[in-house]
């Protein structure tokens, strides 16, 4: 039931002071948390960190190159011990070739994508990276670059038996600008890592993400990843301030500057962020930090509608427009996945939909007050059926938990169909529903979370195991619902392997061929993560 009005006109008394229980008013409860002193640690150790484990089941997965019987491995030269031997003089000790070392570098993180690599190679510095891309290349010996390996869509795996090269060692930092805000690291740095670090500077990293604790900045940076802070600090195109890369020959690229402004020629590093791997190895990165919120504030909101949410959304932009700093969206499916596979418990009562807002600002007071303002509004309008508001450390980790641990809890289920799609806002939630009335009780769930601020729809489909009739009933549907709303495929996961072939519903022909074009520049021989980002007959 919603709150009358006569109850919202008490809602800024109640809200501006610190509450032992819950307010309830027709069924609905505000709650507001004692504030946390100093705040700033909040945005900093909210998230649950997704941890990358190498082994997990990794040799039950069926081989990528047997689940895709039609796919040729290319004209690669075979790994031999005389190049074993050659490595171990580059990078003496730093050699992999235990198998069941290499299983879980060998598999995606959603278990969905395995290769037969022989060899890992886990360089420590930008010249070792060189050195052994300039004899991969001499040799034809294919490599496929490797961070944190969280990604989704298996571009960061094998899938014959290239070899894989870590960038697990590369993670130095390697100065902070107290001044500028930036910051300069190796590629290898786990972002948990990083925002840990600039954090003791006043500052806050532009990444926020659920894999914040196993992901690398590199790796980021190859596949432009997005998260929960985009609306906020934009993407990675603008943060990135400079990048060092090698190159498929083993040239070094060295636009690691920390300028703001640059405008000397083509901005070269744009063309490696994104570029998942395919035109270079990224082995150092400079990016631009803001300043760290000293006032954090989360209101956790239920809706009976996804159109209360873009209603809730455009008022947010309206009224929190300075301090917003991530809205996030969950349906009562994706909220099942949290209750009944991780245990979470869901702070307010049941509802259709879910809103996270997060607020980030400078000022305690005016925060508060600017969030009870814009509360009260949501309420006026009856576009809010219940709803907890934090600033306490430990209530703010359990609501962001929720949010961020949908990918984990979404394995648990089996086997997780994971489609990342950008869509214009009046659609956002159309697909999700289509592809449910469409699968039925084929499958387990079929549920859609995301980023509303940025049009990023996660769209999840769960059966217990891998079927593939399940996944001829998704795509190609998936794929031309979203051209047809002139959407894109992927929003912030990248292309990688699963999706090469779907490319050209989003990019032209013309545009592929530009993009192959570059790749064959420079990499003619093209010994950079083969298979990925490019559709087969590119």
């Amino acid at each position: 039931m919603i709150m009358s009005s006569t109850h919202m006109s008490l809602l800024p008394r109640f809200v501006n002071q610190v509450l032992r229980g819950s307010l309830f008013s027709s069924g609905v409860k505000i709650r507001k948390l004692v504030s946390l002193d100093g705040a700033t640690k909040t945005t900093d150790c909210l998230r649950r960190r997704r941890v990358h484990t190498n082994s997990r089941n990794a040799s039950h997965v069926e081989l990528t190159s047997v689940r895709n019987p039609g796919l040729k491995r290319g004209p690669y030269a075979t790994i031999t011990d005389e190049d074993i031997e050659e490595f171990n003089k580059i990078i003496p000790g730093q050699v992999i070739t235990d198998p069941s070392e290499l299983s879980g570098y060998n598999t995606d993180w959603l278990k969905s994508c395995r290769g037969s690599s022989k060899v890992l190679l886990r360089p420590k510095s930008t010249n070792e990276v060189s050195a052994i891309l300039r004899y991969c290349n001499q040799r034809r010996l294919a490599v496929v670059p490797q961070g944190g390996n969280t990604g989704l869509v298996g571009g960061s795996v094998p899938v014959f038996d290239e070899i894989i090269l870590s960038t697990q060692l590369m993670n130095k930092i390697i100065s902070v600008d107290d001044i500028s805000g930036a910051l300069v690291c190796q590629a290898g740095c786990v972002l948990q890592t990083l925002t840990d670090h600039v954090s003791e500077f006043g500052l806050i990293m532009p990444l926020d993400l659920g894999a914040k604790g196993s992901c690398h900045i590199g790796g980021n940076v190859a596949t432009n990843a997005g998260g929960v802070r985009l609306l906020r600090y934009g993407s990675l195109h603008g943060s990135v301030l400079g990048i060092e890369a090698v190159l498929a020959d083993g040239k070094i690229i060295d636009c690691l500057t920390t300028l703001r402004k640059d405008n000397t020629g083509y901005d070269l590093k744009q063309l490696f962020i994104g570029s998942e791997g395919t035109l270079g190895v990224v082995t150092a990165v400079s990016i631009l930090c803001p300043s760290k919120p000293t006032s954090v504030n989360v209101a956790f909101l239920g809706c009976n509608t996804f159109q209360d949410i873009l209603s809730i959304y455009k008022e947010s932009k309206n009224n929190l427009a300075e301090i917003l700093s991530a809205f996030e969206f969950l349906d009562a499916s994706s909220m099942s996945v949290v209750t009944d596979n991780l245990k979470l418990t869901n702070p307010i009562a049941s509802s259709p939909f879910y809103v996270l807002i997060e607020t980030g600002g400078s000022n305690g007071t005016h925060d508060e007050e600017t969030l009870n303002v814009f509360l009260q509004r949501v309420m006026e309008l009856g576009l809010v059926k219940d709803g907890t508001i934090a600033t306490e450390l430990k209530k703010i980790t359990h609501i962001w938990s929720i949010r961020d641990g949908m990918a984990e809890g979404l394995m648990r289920d089996g086997y997780c169909y994971k489609y990342d799609v950008s869509l214009p806002q009046s659609h956002f939630y159309k697909l999700v529903e289509d592809m449910r009335a469409r699968l039925g009780d084929r499958v387990l769930r079929v549920l859609g979370y995301g980023h509303v601020g940025d049009g990023n729809l996660h769209l999840n489909v769960t059966t217990r195991h891998f079927d593939q009739d399940v996944v001829d009933m998704i795509e190609p549907f998936v794929y031309d619902w979203v051209a047809r709303y002139r959407g894109s495929i992927s929003a912030e996961h990248g292309i990688g392997f699963k999706k090469r072939n779907v490319i050209f519903y989003s990019k032209s022909q013309e545009a592929v061929s530009l993009m192959a074009d570059l790749k064959n520049i420079v990499d003619p021989n093209r010994i950079l993560n083969p298979y990925k980002l490019f559709p087969d007959q590119q």
